[in-house]
């Protein structure tokens, strides 16, 4: 099945796509939270972090609790993050990106997956400068999951993994080169761990430009916050950012960017 059969069908997905990408997002908005703070996310009722009242079903619709609530807990009126709001957005146009890029697929689902993932991840080294594992292994597992179903040759899902790990190696020992030279740490093990499962998912073309892409996004977000706030970023949100750019739209941007060189 096809979203493109009709306007209306297609209006109809993309609006499904979006509210469940920001119930998704309200979900890894909260998931995110108890990571950092060390408890599950599988169990245990919302609550609000300022007077740990139980939230109810109207303080947890995505998007519109926090507007008609103007970003206050309904209870004691202590502020609700802003984040929160833009993860829901973020999360929901996400939603819709993927489901335009990879219609009604398998491989929509499995991108999909990985995204948030990636706004996970991204979430929990923004406030921690730790990535969990997990979100590596589940992006693994997704990965290998749908793999049977995608229509591969097995010399395609070998050149993946081969990328994977020549990705990861590489950074590895450059990170090692660094450290010695440097006399610090340079790249963290869960930013590695990250480069490899970006290799699983883009191969080898895809990877190479998401590394350049992801240490200008770095240096941005580096030189912003510092100007701002003084303080240093984790290398995740922007190797994610540069992961999910070139996921939706890596074949068009390596084709633009191979016709500029007249290749």
């Amino acid at each position: 099945m096809t979203i493109r059969v009709g306007g209306a069908f297609l209006a109809y997905c993309l609006t499904v796509a979006a509210l469940l990408g920001a119930v998704s997002g309200s979900f890894l908005t909260c998931a995110a939270g108890r990571i950092v703070a060390g408890r599950s996310f599988l169990t245990g009722r919302s609550r609000c972090d300022a007077c740990g009242h139980t939230l109810g079903v109207r303080d947890l619709v995505p998007v519109l609790s926090w507007l008609l609530l103007r970003g206050r807990c309904r209870y004691c009126g202590a502020k609700v993050p802003t984040r929160c709001l833009w993860t829901e957005l973020l999360c929901a146009a996400m939603a819709a990106l993927c489901l335009l890029r990879f219609d009604l697929t398998v491989l929509c689902l499995r991108n999909w997956l990985f995204l948030c993932c990636l706004l996970l991840l991204s979430l929990v080294d923004w406030d921690s400068f730790e990535i969990p594992d997990g979100c590596h292994v589940f992006s693994i597992v997704v990965w290998v999951a749908a793999a049977p179903f995608l229509g591969w040759l097995w010399r395609d899902a070998a050149m993946h993994v081969l990328c994977a790990f020549a990705c990861g190696g590489a950074l590895l020992g450059i990170s090692l080169a660094l450290d010695k030279l440097l006399g610090r740490d340079s790249l963290g093990g869960g930013d590695i761990k990250l480069f490899f499962v970006v290799g699983l998912y883009l191969g080898f073309v895809g990877t190479l430009f998401a590394v350049i892409l992801a240490c200008v996004l770095g240096l941005l977000l580096t030189v912003l916050r510092r100007a701002a706030r003084g303080e240093s970023v984790p290398f995740g949100p922007a190797i994610s950012a540069a992961a999910a750019v070139m996921l939706l739209y890596g074949d068009a941007l390596t084709g633009w960017y191979l016709t500029l060189l007249g290749l």
